[in-house]
């Protein structure tokens, strides 16, 4: 079920009453079965696989805590291995079969790769890693078990961030889904003026792009110059608005109920370096390697070499995490690359405009990498952006008017303004501490924004389900 669908126009608000009109501790089984429709809407039969993680990882985070010695980092490997061996079959294992079969061709092997015709689960990517950060902190002394089953479970399937985050820590989530959470108007209306901010930067703006990017991407040969330009922004832009559209209404649709939840963006596009952009990009997920990861290797606290090496594996991984494709790869390398860069180099200076353009620019090339199918039409891209050539084609589509570019040319520079003033919860802090009429002022115009320029025609997935 789409955030951006009819289903969830009617889900998120019964969802909601219920909870408030569920007693306390009954609440996390109203949430869980909630959680189970939600995901059951996309292909039912995969939630068998959302059962085994939870058996595996809930089992085994209890034997870690009862055992001692070798046992207890026997059972860690086994509960990763476990989740792990889960996103290989879905994920991986086609890309290393077709791979294996480029190196035997080359080498001169006859060899028949097997190939799994299996769909990719939703947000596979998010709830591993969600399940791995809860039997690595207990492993690490840093969490209990926990024992209840049912609470475990919500923990990780809760439905507001299950497909596409934030990746939450025990630590943080577990305890909230255990409180009380009294109906609390603040909060109440604070979540529901970010899941409109959310809907705003994903319906307005990210959907609207989507239609111009899908266009030249679908035929990058027919378009030079201005166009590729143009593109390459527009992708920028368009995957913000899209993902930290989804967190905001993630992070909103818990609030609602008093669950408050990590934030996932900071604005990351005002960054004047590599590094502080990852301090502001999908944040959850750039702790996590650096976590689990980065510092498992060693972190900065080692040798040149072993740092360097600690960077760009876990850059790469990150890369690869998000696909199994090379382009992934080459996009996660390159960011490593250049955090190298920045690291020997940038820190050691201020950061400034031109220092910002660089760095924006950096992120935006390296989004081709991130957006195009294969090296082949990344290639075509890159030499468009130094063509001057007159482009082929035009954008053509079905939605394509003056309203449509006007729409855009308006709310892209709102959108960066509002949240470079007011933060991760524009519409809020836009109203807080107003008079009540300025108040119901602002949050029903940005309302009527919404319902007047959203793309209503044709819901679109968010792009970072496909991870």
């Amino acid at each position: 079920m789409l955030f951006n669908s009819i289903e969830f126009l009617f889900f998120f608000p019964l969802v909601t009453l219920g909870y408030f009109l569920t007693p306390g501790k009954w609440r996390w089984v109203l949430l869980l079965i909630a959680s189970f429709w939600f995901y059951m809407s996309f292909i039912p039969w995969y939630v068998l696989i959302l059962v085994l993680a939870i058996a595996v990882d809930y089992s085994a985070a209890i034997f870690i805590e009862d055992s001692k010695g070798h046992s207890r980092k026997t059972w860690m490997v086994i509960s990763v291995l476990s989740t792990v061996a889960i996103l290989f079959v879905f994920k991986y294992f086609n890309f290393f079969a077709d791979n294996a079969n480029h190196l035997a061709k080359m080498i001169g092997w006859n060899y028949n790769p097997i190939i799994l015709r299996l769909a990719l689960p939703i947000g596979l990517s998010f709830h591993t890693f969600q399940s791995l950060s809860y039997v690595i902190e207990v492993y690490r002394g840093n969490f209990k078990a926990e024992r209840h089953l049912g609470v475990y479970s919500l923990y990780v399937m809760f439905y507001p961030q299950l497909v596409a985050g934030p990746i939450e820590r025990p630590q943080h989530l577990l305890p909230k889904l255990k409180e009380s959470h009294p109906f609390n108007w603040d909060d109440f209306n604070s979540g529901l003026l970010r899941m409109v901010w959310g809907f705003i930067k994903k319906m307005v703006i990210a959907d609207r792009l989507s239609i111009y990017v899908n266009e030249v991407y679908a035929h990058p040969a027919d378009h030079a110059g201005i166009n590729s330009w143009l593109i390459m922004y527009f992708f920028a832009i368009q995957i913000y608005c899209d993902f930290s559209g989804y967190s905001d209404i993630a992070i909103g649709a818990g609030q609602v109920m008093g669950i408050k939840m990590a934030e996932n963006f900071r604005q990351p596009y005002f960054a004047k370096t590599i590094r502080e952009f990852w301090h502001r990009w999908h944040i959850s997920l750039s702790t996590w390697f650096r976590d689990y990861v980065y510092f498992s290797l060693g972190g900065s606290r080692t040798t040149t070499l072993k740092w360097i090496f600690a960077l760009m594996t876990t850059f790469i991984l990150s890369g690869f995490w998000h696909g199994a494709n090379w382009t992934f790869i080459i996009w996660g390398a390159l960011h490593g690359f250049l955090l190298l860069i920045n690291s020997f180099i940038g820190d050691k200076k201020k950061g400034n405009f031109l220092t910002w353009i660089i760095t924006f620019h950096m992120v935006c090339f390296a989004w081709i990498f991130f957006r195009a199918p294969n090296f082949h039409d990344a290639g075509i891209m890159f030499k468009n952006l130094l063509s001057f050539a007159k482009p082929h084609a035009p954008f053509t589509t079905e939605y394509e008017s003056m309203s449509d570019m006007l729409t855009l040319i308006l709310m892209v520079p709102f959108m960066f303004i509002v949240e470079s003033k007011y933060g991760t919860n524009p519409i809020q802090n836009m109203i807080q501490g107003k008079k009540l009429a300025v108040k119901w002022g602002i949050s029903w115009a940005m309302i009527f924004i919404f319902l007047s320029f959203a793309v209503f025609k044709n819901p679109q997935s968010f792009i970072y389900f496909q991870f």
